[in-house]
This record gives structure tokens, sequence and C-alpha cells, in this order.
């Protein structure tokens, strides 16, 4: 059995992203720097990556056009414990709120376990954020829910508005200035619908742009003009 692909990962580290890897329970990554050529040999069946940090049991093939790497039982399973789909209510894990921001006007609250670090922000392709609150999973999902009402923003921004503005992001100073504005607003709610069991946690803006080599044109790890490192895949 041959090593699998199990998608693009950015380690706590802050070293970068990864592209992960899984034969069987063995698991690896190899690390993507700017201007590393990509090389890969596809040999036999597409075969399912399996759910939940484990191998698909039955091996099972999945088309060669789908845009999942999942076959439908395993699918299933990865919903079946999906915070995203509130079917694990009584996770006892520690949760994080947070906000994250793309570009200017565009920010989101969200939530990931206190365990992955920054990770899901990165995944995400947040460039700046800020962490709000850490608690149990039903009171991060609560504040969550009074937070996009509150301070009118969205659960989820589209990728093509992400990226479309990549090119033209306003400095360092700027981007954490919107994150601080909001945090400030989010923080005035305490009190009025601000879940007790949620402990409030200081601002810091976390600005991901070097790692995202996006600081900009004759910045750190961007060379001048446009930057189109990886056109496809």
């Amino acid at each position: 059995m041959g090593w699998q692909c199990t998608g693009l990962r950015w380690p706590d580290d802050q070293s970068g992203p990864v592209l992960a890897w899984s034969r069987g329970r063995q698991t690896r990554g190899s690390v993507l720097a700017y201007g590393t050529e990509l090389g890969f040999r596809a040999a036999g069946v597409r075969t399912c990556i399996g759910a939940r940090g484990n191998a698909c049991p039955v091996a099972a093939p999945v088309p060669e056009r789908s845009t999942g790497a999942r076959c439908a039982e395993c699918g299933r399973l990865d919903r079946a414990h999906s915070v995203a789909a509130d079917t694990i209510p009584d996770d006892p894990r520690t949760y994080r709120v947070y906000l994250a921001w793309f570009g200017a006007g565009m920010v989101k609250v969200g939530i990931t376990a206190e365990e992955r670090g920054a990770a899901r922000l990165r995944e995400q392709g947040a460039v700046v954020f800020s962490w709000l609150g850490r608690g149990p999973l039903m009171a991060a999902r609560r504040a969550e829910e009074v937070l996009r009402a509150a301070l009118g923003v969205p659960d989820r921004i589209p990728y093509a508005r992400k990226r479309a503005v990549r090119a033209d992001l306003p400095g360092p100073a700027a981007r954490a200035a919107e994150v601080a504005e909001l945090y400030g607003k989010a923080a005035a709610l305490d009190g009025r619908g601000w879940p007790e069991a949620l402990e409030r946690l200081p601002f810091e803006a976390v600005d991901h742009a070097g790692i995202f080599g996006i600081e900009g044109p004759g910045g750190p790890g961007r060379p001048d003009g446009p930057v189109r490192a990886v056109t496809g895949l």
C-alpha cells in the first residue's frame, strides 16, 4: 500500500504549510516552501482516505472526478462527528472563540478546539486573528451566535472573495486596527449575552502575512510583481 495525500495542513509551530500523507496508521508531512517544485506519481485506483484519523476499512474506491476524498460511508462518519454540524454537543474538550480577518471589511467569528491552536485559522487563510474567549463547546457556540448577530459578521467568507483581495491588503497596523475595533465591540457585550461559562481572553492580533508570504511587493518571502506559485492541482 502506497502513501496517500490527505491534503494541506498548517502545523501549529508557525513553520508554514505541509502536505499530509498517510499509509495505514502511519502519517508524515512534506514541508512546502516558496519556490519548491512539487512532483507526484499516482498509481492504481484512487481510494478513500478514511475518517476521523482512521483508515477506510474497505479501502473503497473514490470516483476520479470527485471533489471529495472519502467514500459515502466514511463521509457520513466524518459528518456525524462534526462540531460545525452540532452533532457532538457533549464534547468534553475546551474550545476557543476567535475573530478572523481576511481583508478590509471581511471578518468572521468562529470556534475551534483549543488543542488545535491556530491551525484552523491558517487553514481558512485568516491574515489576522485574535482570540475572544475559551470554554465548553456549547458556551463557545452560544458566544459565536451572539457575536455574529451583534457585530453583523458572517459565519463564513467565500474563498473567491478572500483570494480577490490578497494582492492589495492594507498594512499590518490597519489590519490589526480593524480586528481591535471589533474586539472592543465584542468586549462591550459583557453581561448582555456573553455566556458565563466562557472565559474572556485578552486582545492579541496575530498576523499570518509572514508565513503566507504576502507581506507586499518586495517584502520578505515575496518578490516584486504578482505571485502565482501554484495555478492548479
